[in-house]
């Protein structure tokens, strides 16, 4: 009350004294400004998703140091077998079941402690969401406002290759798209190509329901990102052509993107390539059909299937080396054993079996008694060479990418490009499916990509002339694994090619800035 009166009575000491609250009340703002900026930046570190980050690389990491010790430790069993004389390869024999039967029991513990309390629903739950995302975006950048005045990127379709080939050359178009935020049109809205002459919407959905072509203005050849960003249509060339190719290429995946995939998904470049491969892939109505017909005849309700992709014919002795369907059926018999352990009953083993050659459907029929083979024998047949590019054929190529993609498990060669279509498509419909396969000859990769780098986590000493010296922190590009413990590469420290132990090393992610399409919302 005497504060009251004396504030009525001073003028002065209550302007003081209002000065002096002020005063006060900034230091506390600014004192809870810098208190709040500590904790934003301690935050990460207290809150769970850090720690869960961390716990599901270091997962990720044992999960794959157990395979490469299978791959090793098999392998050097098998090599010896083969040097030695017949009753010691018996006894080798017995020792190389039990260790794989031992090993696979490791794997088959780990494969449940990723799904420990419920762990592995809630990233299936989580990529979902994110895959959801992808798909708005890819819709509102396909589908601008106003088409007329829109950046547009043009594509030419029929890129003088296969369908694969032709499929990952527009994927690439669509990547390039997106990076930039232009809509991507079909040059000829896609009427001309080579596997119909009713056009891309023959099998698939328009790549736009709205924007369709670039209307008057003129298509620009691409150059540059710098001097062509201003151009309003741009054309591209194919990937292998493309000079000063911007670093959002594949395998590179987008900043605003990278902390959810690295928690969530064992291979994100996969899980960001399949999405463009997915939207482009929507079946057109007469597609969706054949594929309702094609799935129920496999049946994937009924039990897990094992997808095998064989090739035979168009890059046998070129691109590709023959693989017998034995070096198949192995990773068939891994799965299938890896899983019924993992379940702990005994599965019923199937495999569904996509192929250019209907001998080998036959082959394997055969010679697996204890499978349920299933086959599409109109696309093995329409496969040959003759009929490649019929109407026919493409629906039954798509056909069986599409199951391929949606079996549990894939055993195939990654340097064929069906293969590496199902592998991607396999990451939008099933979630963290980055382990799901084994290629019988490359690793996953893009074509025209980015070069793929590993960072050494452990040194290395050559021990013969074939193999390169490592030190932690060097970057090596890899060329490929070899699937017996050991990988090939250029150690960029020393411009040094050779072998290094798989183990030693882990992914370079190539994290790049994209648009982050603020506008569209989960």
């Amino acid at each position: 009350m005497i504060l009251k009166e004396k504030s009525q009575n001073d003028p002065d000491d209550y302007i003081i004294a209002q000065q002096a609250r002020i005063d006060r009340a900034a230091r506390e703002i600014e004192k809870l400004e810098k208190e709040s900026a500590i904790i934003e930046a301690l935050l990460p570190l207290a809150h769970p998703q850090a720690g869960y980050l961390a716990g599901e690389q270091l997962r990720r990491k044992i999960e794959n140091g157990i395979l490469e010790l299978y791959f090793s430790a098999t392998s050097q069993l098998i090599d010896i077998k083969n040097l030695v004389d017949r009753n010691i390869a018996t006894k080798l024999e017995a020792k190389l079941t039990f260790l794989s039967n031992q090993l696979r029991t490791v794997m088959a513990d780990e494969l449940r402690l990723a799904d420990v309390d419920g762990s592995g629903f809630r990233r299936e739950i989580q990529l979902k969401n994110l895959s959801n995302l992808m798909q708005k975006r890819l819709i509102s950048l396909q589908n601008p406002r106003h088409c007329a005045t829109a950046r547009k990127l043009q594509c030419y379709l029929n890129k003088g290759c296969g369908f694969g080939c032709q499929l990952h050359h527009v994927a690439y178009c669509l990547i390039f798209a997106y990076a930039t935020e232009r809509t991507l049109i079909l040059e000829g809205n896609g009427q001309t190509w080579d596997y119909s002459s009713k056009g891309w919407t023959a099998a698939f959905l328009p790549v736009s329901d709205t924007c369709l072509d670039h209307g008057t203005e003129e298509a620009k050849f691409w150059s540059s990102l710098e001097e062509s960003k201003n151009h309003p249509v741009i054309s591209l060339p194919v990937i292998d052509e493309l000079r000063n190719g911007p670093s959002f290429l594949p395998q590179s995946i987008p900043k605003d993107l990278a902390a959810d995939l690295l928690r969530l998904h064992g291979y994100p470049p996969a899980w960001f390539v399949g999405h463009f491969v997915d939207y482009l892939m929507r079946s057109s109505p007469q597609m969706k059909k054949m594929l309702s017909i094609a799935e129920k005849k496999v049946n994937f309700a009924n039990g897990p299937v094992v997808g095998l992709q064989v090739r035979r014919t168009d890059k046998i002795g070129s691109e590709a080396a023959f693989h017998a369907v034995e070096e198949y059926m192995v990773w068939a018999d891994h799965w299938f054993a890896l899983q019924s352990l993992k379940q702990g009953k005994q599965l019923r083993k199937r495999v569904f079996v996509a192929t250019d050659e209907p001998a080998v459907i036959t082959e394997i029929k055969k010679s697996y008694k204890d499978y349920d083979v299933i086959a599409n024998s109109n696309s093995a047949i329409l496969a040959n060479l003759q009929d490649r590019y019929t109407e026919s054929s493409l629906f039954g190529v798509i056909a069986d990418i599409r199951l391929l993609s949606k079996c549990d498990y894939l055993v195939c060669t990654f340097s064929s490009q069906i293969c590496r279509l199902a592998y991607e498509l396999m990451q939008v419909r099933r979630g963290d499916a980055a382990a799901s396969f084994h290629s019988l000859d490359d690793i996953y990769y893009f074509g025209g990509q980015q070069a793929r780098e590993q960072e050494a986590i452990f040194p290395h000493s050559p021990i013969n002339e074939d193999e390169i010296e490592l030190q932690v922190g060097d970057i090596i590009v890899i060329a490929g694994n070899h699937w017996n413990g050991m990988s090939k590469g250029r150690n960029k420290r020393t411009n040094r090619e050779g072998l290094y132990p798989s183990y030693k090393v882990k992914e370079n992610w190539r994290i790049e800035k994209f648009p982050s399409y603020s506008n569209v919302k989960i």
